[in-house]
């Protein structure tokens, strides 16, 4: 299945970043539109994509809930099947990023982004979507707001990830990276925050994976 897609930055940009949304809004949303944008603007390509049932609704069509997870797992490698290079990041927002997280190691990514890790439902900690982040091989970035309902800076520290995953917190920052101008904390900076670390990390992973494997 040919998916669109929708491009920022060089075309011969060293790096690649494969962008999926959230379950809530598609990829022209303020926080992809920034995010792409200020990538790009760092030498990054952004590749960026929609699920069926997102398309649907960007065309016109009545806003149904998201797609099942085998449909989106099936998105995900048919858009990969469409961006050219062979040092691709990939990753998104929230349940973008968790697809993403599923099938990183299984078409070997240089890298994972998950911006909003949707580690459990909200209200429902319990019901833990993690088990395959214990033994995740692929490098990972997870950029997670310290009171994000879907997963807070005290609860994540409980669970076994793997040391593949590093995590960056925003302080006061909710499930989209926005901290409280009323906690005294500045929303721009902790959004500058996050997208210069997601853009040093998909340069670095990007190079890592350059690199020629040392001979003896």
């Amino acid at each position: 299945m040919t998916t669109d897609l929708l491009y920022d930055g060089p075309a011969d940009a060293a790096a690649t970043f494969v962008f999926a949304h959230g379950a809530g809004a598609g990829m022209r949303s303020d926080f992809m539109q920034r995010m792409a944008e200020e990538l790009a603007a760092r030498g990054i390509r952004v590749v960026r994509f929609e699920f069926p049932y997102m398309q649907a609704k960007s065309a016109g069509g009545r806003a149904g809930a998201p797609d099942r997870a085998p449909v989106l797992l099936q998105t995900w490698k048919d858009v990969l099947r469409q961006v050219s290079g062979t040092r691709l990041v990939i990753g998104g927002k929230s349940m973008g990023g968790r697809i993403a997280s599923m099938i990183a190691d299984d078409v070997s990514a240089a890298g994972l982004v998950c911006l909003g890790y949707p580690f459990h439902p909200p209200k429902q900690p319990e019901k833990l979507r993690t088990a395959h982040l214990a033994n995740l091989r692929t490098p990972t970035l997870i950029v997670q707001g310290t009171r994000d309902t879907f997963g807070t800076r005290d609860e994540v520290g409980a669970y076994t990830l793997s040391a593949q995953i590093e995590l960056l917190w925003i302080e006061d920052g909710d499930h989209s990276l926005v901290p409280r101008k009323r906690g005294g904390h500045d929303p721009e900076r902790a959004q500058s925050e996050a997208i210069a670390a997601v853009a040093e990390f998909v340069l670095g992973a990007s190079e890592r994976r350059a690199a020629p494997v040392p001979t003896r």
